[in-house]
C-alpha cells in the first residue's frame, strides 16, 4: 500500500518556506517512495530519520516566530515610553501649545498697543508741562525788575489764561485717550469708560470755539479827510501781504493827517483792484476816504506831482524807496520834489513813535505828499493791530478780498471742504535760511511738523485740512502720509488745477483772472480766513494777514496756533 504524500509534501514547503525566510538557507527536498512496503532495516532507519528531522524543523520554526513575537513585543514596552520620555525633555511643549493659542488670540498684540500708548503718553505729559511752565513763567512778576521798569513782563489777560489752561484740559484729556486706546479691542470694548472719568465734561464746551475780540472794547478814531490833501501810498518791500500791511498803516497815518489816501498804479505797485475791493473802503466809513491812482490823475488833469516827500525813515535809504521805484514813478507820469527825511530812523531797529510824533512832523498844507514805505514802522502797535483795526468803520474789516474772490472762495469750501476745516499755511521755500537766522529756528521736519498737525486735528476733531504751501511734492507727499488720527489719514487739500468740469472757480475764468498769482495767493488766504482752525507760519506775513482777516471777522478759534508753537525743531542745520 502506497503512503500518502500530500501532506508531508505540504509540510516540507511549509517548512522549507519557514527556514528560508528565517536563516536564508535552503534544505533539500526529501526523497519519495514509489514502492511497496520494504521491510528492510535501511528503509526503516531512512524514514525513522526524516520523521525526526521533519520534527526538529517544526519545533525549530515555531520557537523562532515564537521568539520573534516576544522579542517584539519587548523592544515595543522598552522604546516607545523611552522615545516619549526624549520628546518630552528636548521639546518645549508648552510653548509650542501655548504659541498657538495665542497667535490665534486677538489679544496678541495688546503688550504692544501698552507700550506705544505709554510712550504716546509721556510724549503729551511733557508737552503739557512745557505748556504749564511757560503759562507759569508768563503770569510770575521778574524779580530783577522794579515795578516802574517798562521792561516788566505784563499778566496776560483773562482770556489769554482762559485759552492756555483749555488747551491744556484738552492735551490732558489726549492723554487719557491715548492710555486708554488699548483696551478698546476685543473684549475690552465692553468696559464702561465711564469710571475713569468724565470726558466730555459740556461745562468745558467746544474745545476749538471761537475767541471773543471784544469788538465794543475797540479804541478808534475817526477817518474824516480833507477832500483836497492826499497822501500818495508807497509800498516797496516784500511780497503782496507786506504791502498789505503797508497799505493798512498808511491808512491810519492819512486819518491821522486828515488826508485821502492814494492807491499806488499798477504801472509801479500790485493790482490792488484786483485783489481788493477799494470801494468796498468807502462804503464803510460813509465817505471818500480812498481814491486810485486814476481818480487822482484826472482831478489833476494828468499832472501828478508829490509836493512834499517827507521821509519815515531815513536809513538805509531816504523813504525805504530805491532808484528803480523813483524810475517808476516817474514813468508813470509823477514828478516828485525832493526827499527829506523826518528824523533819524532806521528800519532794522525802528523807534516807538506816537500820534503826537505823527502829527508833528508830517503835518503840512501841502496837496500830495508821501511819507515812502512805513511797514516797519513802529506806530501805537496795540491800537494798529487790535482786531477790526485802529479806525471807526460799520463794516467787520476794511481791506478784505474782492467779491469775486470771495465767492470763488466759498464756493471752493462747498465743494471740497465742508464746514468744519483746518487751514494750514505751510511756507518752506526759501524759508530755511530766513528760519535758522532767527535765535529760534521756525523750520521744522516734516515728521515733527506732522506731530503737530496732527494734535491739532485731534483737538480739533476736523476731517480734513486745507493746505496752502509752496513745497515741493516730495514734502507734501511724506506729510500726508504721516498726519493720521485714530488709525486714519486726514487728508491735505490742496487748489487742484483748473477744470472745465468743476464750477467752483468759473467766476475767476469768466473775468479773466484765473491764472493771476496774486488772485490765486488772495484766494488761498480767504479759504484759510474762513476755516475752522488755522495753523500758520512763524515770522510770515502771510500767516499774519490771514490772522487779521480772522481777528477782523470774528472767525478767530482759541485753536489757532502757529505749526509747532512753543517747540524748537528736533534738529536745526548749520549756518553757513
Amino acid at each position: 500500500m502506497e503512503r500518502p504524500t500530500s501532506s508531508s509534501s505540504s509540510d516540507d514547503d511549509d517548512d522549507r518556506q519557514n527556514l528560508i525566510e528565517q536563516n536564508d538557507r535552503k534544505l533539500p527536498t526529501p526523497r519519495s517512495t514509489t514502492t511497496a512496503f520494504h521491510i528492510a532495516d535501511d528503509d526503516i532507519d531512512d524514514r525513522n530519520h526524516r520523521h525526526h528531522q521533519q520534527l526538529r524543523r517544526r519545533f525549530t520554526s515555531l520557537k523562532l516566530n515564537e521568539l520573534f513575537n516576544k522579542r517584539s513585543f519587548v523592544l515595543f514596552a522598552i522604546f516607545v515610553p523611552l522615545f516619549v520620555l526624549i520628546l518630552f525633555f528636548t521639546t518645549d511643549i508648552k510653548a509650542l501649545l501655548f504659541s498657538t493659542s495665542v497667535s490665534a488670540s486677538p489679544f496678541g498684540s495688546v503688550s504692544d498697543k501698552l507700550r506705544e500708548s505709554e510712550l504716546r503718553a509721556l510724549y503729551l505729559l511733557k508737552q503739557q508741562q512745557l505748556g504749564l511752565f511757560n503759562l507759569w513763567n508768563q503770569t510770575l512778576p521778574n524779580p530783577n525788575s522794579t515795578s516802574n521798569q517798562s521792561n516788566s513782563p505784563q499778566i496776560p489777560l483773562l482770556e489769554d489764561f482762559k485759552s492756555a489752561v483749555l488747551r491744556q484740559i484738552s492735551i490732558n484729556k489726549d492723554i487719557q485717550q491715548v492710555l486708554l486706546s488699548p483696551h478698546r479691542s476685543g473684549n475690552y470694548t465692553e468696559l464702561d469708560f465711564r469710571d475713569f472719568g468724565d470726558f466730555e465734561n459740556p461745562s468745558l464746551g467746544y474745545r476749538c470755539g471761537i475767541l471773543d475780540q471784544k469788538f465794543s472794547q475797540r479804541r478808534t478814531i475817526e477817518w474824516k479827510p480833507n477832500a483836497s490833501k492826499y497822501l500818495f501810498a508807497i509800498c516797496v518791500s516784500g511780497q503782496m501781504s507786506n504791502h498789505l500791511i503797508c497799505l493798512e498803516k498808511h491808512m491810519f497815518f492819512a486819518a491821522l493827517l486828515n488826508r485821502v489816501l492814494v492807491i499806488p498804479s499798477a504801472k509801479v505797485d500790485y493790482s490792488y483792484s484786483r485783489v481788493l475791493d477799494i470801494e468796498h473802503i468807502n462804503k464803510c466809513l460813509g465817505r471818500k476816504v480812498v481814491v486810485t491812482f486814476e481818480e487822482l490823475a484826472e482831478a489833476k488833469k494828468n499832472h501828478v506831482h508829490i509836493d512834499k516827500f517827507i521821509c519815515y525813515f531815513s536809513h538805509p535809504t531816504p523813504c525805504y524807496v530805491d532808484e528803480e521805484h523813483l524810475k517808476k514813478l516817474k514813468g508813470s507820469g509823477v514828478s516828485l520834489s525832493k526827499l527829506e527825511p523826518a528824523w533819524v530812523e532806521d528800519v532794522k531797529k525802528p523807534s516807538k513813535r506816537t500820534v503826537q510824533d505823527i502829527q508833528s512832523k508830517f503835518s503840512t498844507s501841502d496837496d500830495v505828499i508821501a511819507i515812502g514805505d512805513v511797514f516797519f514802522a513802529d506806530l501805537e502797535q496795540d491800537w494798529v493791530m487790535q482786531p477790526r483795526g485802529p479806525l471807526a468803520h460799520k463794516c467787520k474789516t476794511l481791506i478784505e478780498p474782492s467779491r469775486l474772490i470771495m465767492l470763488t472762495a466759498q464756493r471752493f469750501i462747498q465743494t471740497f471742504l465742508g464746514k468744519n476745516f483746518i487751514a494750514l499755511h505751510f511756507r518752506r521755500h526759501g524759508f530755511l535760511k530766513f528760519c535758522n537766522n532767527k535765535q529760534q529756528s521756525c523750520f521744522y521736519p516734516i515728521p515733527q511738523a506732522a506731530d503737530c498737525i496732527t494734535r491739532v486735528a485731534e483737538r480739533a476733531n476736523t476731517p480734513v485740512v486745507y493746505l496752502s504751501t509752496d513745497a515741493a511734492e516730495s514734502e507734501t507727499g511724506l506729510l500726508q502720509s504721516l498726519v493720521v488720527v485714530n488709525g486714519k489719514a486726514v487728508p491735505l487739500v490742496k487748489r487742484p488745477a483748473r477744470n472745465s468740469a468743476e464750477k467752483w472757480d468759473a467766476l475767476l475764468y469768466r473775468h479773466g483772472m484765473e491764472g493771476d498769482g496774486q488772485v490765486e495767493a488772495m484766494l488761498d488766504k480767504t479759504i484759510c480766513a474762513m476755516s475752522s482752525v488755522f495753523i500758520g507760519a512763524s515770522g510770515s506775513t502771510f500767516t499774519e494777514d490771514i490772522l487779521r482777516l480772522r481777528k477782523d471777522w470774528g472767525s478767530a478759534s482759541l485753536c489757532d496756533e502757529y505749526l509747532c508753537q512753543g517747540e524748537d525743531p528736533n534738529f536745526v542745520a548749520e549756518n553757513e
